[in-house]
């Protein structure tokens, strides 16, 4: 088994004011003289995870985390239902990780992250490929619309007691139309005054996200409803939500139709066989797309990983810290 490093504890942390109301909590550890890194955490709305750490050289890496709008300790929190969603934007996100890059005083960094931290890496090296000096994906999406479908309806095909359970926790009359509808129709209870209501809607959103990944490969019955709780459970219901049932505000396959963009950059893109969440071919399909990038195909795993996905983010990551800050 690979030797993992402890996961870093913090010299320096903060919140950003971003702008709209919004605080930016951020926090770096590692190296101050490294290579700079930058987590970017999954969900959208998990926030980050000082376990991801455990896969950087803190000798060789200034290891940067925060916690995206309305997520983690990052304030106004989206489990408050009087927070403002309409300033939570993939747009949004990508303008705050560039406005952390600069209140850090970092000219170029590396992008390590996952899942939905893949589209939000894509989109931001894409708009600011200058700025970014290598890329490692875990579980690779673009939220286009295709992909919001397969995850909240398609994969409903091999669980299908449990699609009906999720459909059914909406309102009958929002249940017969397309995924958007059905998304925005839990947006709207996850910010709904009640709290009992907010509750039961975070409930079956994460015992969905439970479900699909509940048979992959090392896969685990819970393993969202173990990781968040209470208010952050609902948070990461309601941004997931929110995002989802607009397809993150990205025309349809942008990410994939602009991946040239991203020449020049290095890229390791680590994908699961078995991800049923987010099949292979969108990972297939960047990687034809963008010439600098490596395919890896890690045949135990799932979504959530293997011991043999976790060896590849070490490699990966240790072959990308050696090109200088």
């Amino acid at each position: 088994m690979t030797e993992h490093f402890v996961p870093v504890e913090p010299y320096d942390e903060g919140l950003l004011d971003v702008g709209d109301g919004n605080r930016l909590a951020w926090e770096v550890g590692g190296d101050p003289q490294g290579r700079p890194l930058l987590i970017v955490h999954g969900g959208p709305g998990a926030g980050r995870s000082r376990g991801l750490t455990r896969y950087c050289d803190p000798a060789r890496y200034r290891i940067v985390l925060f916690d995206q709008r309305g997520c983690g300790r990052s304030t106004p929190h989206a489990s408050d239902p009087a927070t403002d969603m309409s300033r939570n934007t993939t747009d949004h996100l990508v303008a705050d990780m560039e406005l952390l890059r600069e209140h850090l005083g970092i000219d170029r960094w590396v992008l390590f992250g996952g899942s939905w931290g893949s589209t939000l890496m894509l989109a931001y090296a894409e708009r600011h490929p200058s700025r970014v000096a290598g890329i490692v994906i875990a579980g690779v999406t673009t939220t286009r619309r295709s992909e919001i479908d397969w995850l909240y309806r398609g994969v409903g095909k091999l669980f299908p007691q449990e699609w009906e359970r999720f459909r059914d926790g909406v309102p009958e009359a929002d249940r017969g139309g397309e995924v958007p509808e059905l998304l925005a129709a839990y947006a709207r209870l996850l910010g709904d005054p009640d709290p009992a209501v907010r509750s039961r809607a975070a409930h079956d959103w994460i015992a969905w996200e439970d479900t699909v990944i509940s048979q992959e490969p090392n896969g685990a019955p819970n393993a969202y409803s173990a990781r968040v709780a209470g208010d952050d459970r609902i948070a990461f219901a309601r941004i997931c939500a929110h995002y989802f049932s607009h397809g993150a505000w990205l025309d349809e396959g942008v990410l994939l139709r602009e991946a040239g963009r991203l020449a020049g950059i290095p890229g390791v893109l680590i994908h699961g066989r078995h991800d049923l969440g987010s099949p292979l071919d969108t990972a297939w399909e960047l990687a034809r797309r963008w010439p600098d990038a490596e395919l890896v195909v890690v045949e135990d795993s799932g979504h959530t990983g293997s011991d043999t996905m976790r060896a590849e983010f070490r490699r990966a990551l240790d072959g990308l810290a050696a090109g200088g800050s």
